[in-house]
């Protein structure tokens, strides 16, 4: 019972985060509000019991996830092979550029003493 009320938790915060991105005309996707508001219901207890089953479950079947992406791939080799080349270019930049923005924002939030300090450090 516990992983179906947890799907049911799942899915009614993806249906809320619908709802108020079209009723209020919000500009972000409404799967990113959803998951802002189940991450205020996480805050409850009772409520992250279920929602850890459910997540392990799906996350037991992750694979499957990913059938249909493979398929729309497979039907759209023309636009692959038209496109490849600038789709792959456009990955592999923007991934530099938010490991790079990444990296700029965590040295500029680490305050000045922690800045020559080894991962991994036991602090001896």
């Amino acid at each position: 019972m516990p992983l179906l009320q947890g799907f049911a938790l799942l899915l009614l915060s993806q249906s809320a985060g619908e709802a108020l991105v079209r009723l209020l005309g919000l500009p972000l996707p409404a799967p990113v509000l959803g998951a802002v508001l189940l991450l205020g219901l996480l805050r409850w207890a009772p409520l992250q019991g279920p929602v850890g089953v459910a997540a392990n479950g799906l996350l037991g079947h992750l694979s499957l996830l990913f059938v249909p992406v493979g398929v729309g791939v497979i039907t759209h080799l023309d636009l692959l092979g038209a496109y490849g080349v600038h789709m792959l270019l456009a990955i592999v930049l923007s991934t530099w550029l938010g490991l790079a923005v990444t990296a700029l924002v965590l040295r500029a939030l680490l305050p000045a003493g922690d800045e020559g300090d080894e991962i991994g450090e036991t602090g001896r």
